[in-house]
């Protein structure tokens, strides 16, 4: 799908990424990340341009992701992924990244028009993603289309201590847990991410807590690429104390739970930045204790 627009002057287009375009597509992203970071000194979510450029090549070989491009003149604007999870009914928006060099150039609006044109011709009504307040100018950006702001997150960066959590045991999740997890997760969310759930099942980065033998709750992995969902914080805690390690730069929570805040805060666990959880279509409040993904 190509679209196109006119802004101050030049044509801006919107193409479909090919394997051509990925390190100029991710030498864009690791200058937008890079940019940001730098100005509200914060540690940067893309700590190199090999990094970008990796995730940007990543992305295009996944199925289950579309990316798009902007340009101008031949010339690479930024770019964004429209990302989907099988049997899950949620689209994700992420990264969306605008070179700062081309900022007031219409780019990002017209990769955010793109990718939720490709949303809507795949039937997904509900659409969410992570942004950082931190960049007024995307938080402008989604409230323009019609994204609210749900969940302001934390990204929580530390070591987990190991301690047990009362009457909970924690072990490694199995395809035997599945249902039980999905039943979960459709609890606390309204609908389960089982595709996530089975990728980590076969990585071994997940794990389910248990009380008095009942699975209580479970964690696709410890970091930016991982969930969790419980029935209640101390599930939570559980999950955390005995995780293996923290994938990536940190893990997000949602800074309305208090009772967790503190807890981390008193283990020696530090905040890194703020996020915040938005998300366009039908919502359902979550009705549990979880954590989000940099997806949702």
């Amino acid at each position: 799908m190509d679209h196109a627009a006119e802004a101050e002057g030049a044509s801006v287009s919107v193409r479909a990424i090919h394997p051509q375009d990925v390190e100029l597509c991710g030498r864009a992203a690791y200058a937008a990340h890079s940019t940001v970071a730098a100005a509200h000194n914060v540690p940067c979510e893309h700590p190199s341009v090999d990094f970008s450029i990796g995730l940007i090549g990543n992305k295009i070989k996944d199925p289950n992701a579309a990316g798009f491009l902007a340009e101008r003149g031949g010339q690479i604007l930024g770019s964004i992924f429209l990302n989907t999870f099988p049997a899950t009914p949620v689209a994700a928006i992420g990264p969306l990244t605008v070179d700062p060099a081309a900022e007031g150039s219409g780019a990002g609006r017209h990769l955010m028009q793109a990718a939720l044109d490709e949303a809507r011709a795949r039937k997904f009504e509900r659409v969410r993603l992570v942004q950082s307040p931190s960049h007024l100018r995307s938080l402008a950006l989604y409230a323009k289309f019609d994204f609210d702001v749900r969940e302001p997150l934390i990204l929580i960066s530390g070591k987990p201590t190991g301690e047990k959590i009362e009457d909970r045991s924690v072990r490694v999740a199995t395809t035997n847990d599945v249902p039980k997890c999905d039943w979960l997760c459709a609890a606390v969310h309204g609908f389960a991410r089982n595709a996530e759930l089975a990728a980590a099942i076969v990585q071994h980065t997940a794990l389910v807590v248990e009380r008095a033998d009942l699975v209580t709750g479970y964690s696709t992995g410890l970091g930016l690429r991982g969930y969790a969902v419980a029935e209640t914080t101390d599930d939570l805690k559980a999950l955390i104390s005995v995780a293996p390690s923290i994938m990536g730069p940190g893990f997000f929570v949602p800074a309305r739970n208090g009772e967790l805040v503190r807890w981390l805060f008193d283990r020696g666990f530090r905040a890194r930045w703020p996020a915040s959880l938005m998300t366009k279509g039908p919502y359902q409040e979550p009705d549990g204790a979880f954590l989000p993904s940099i997806a949702f």
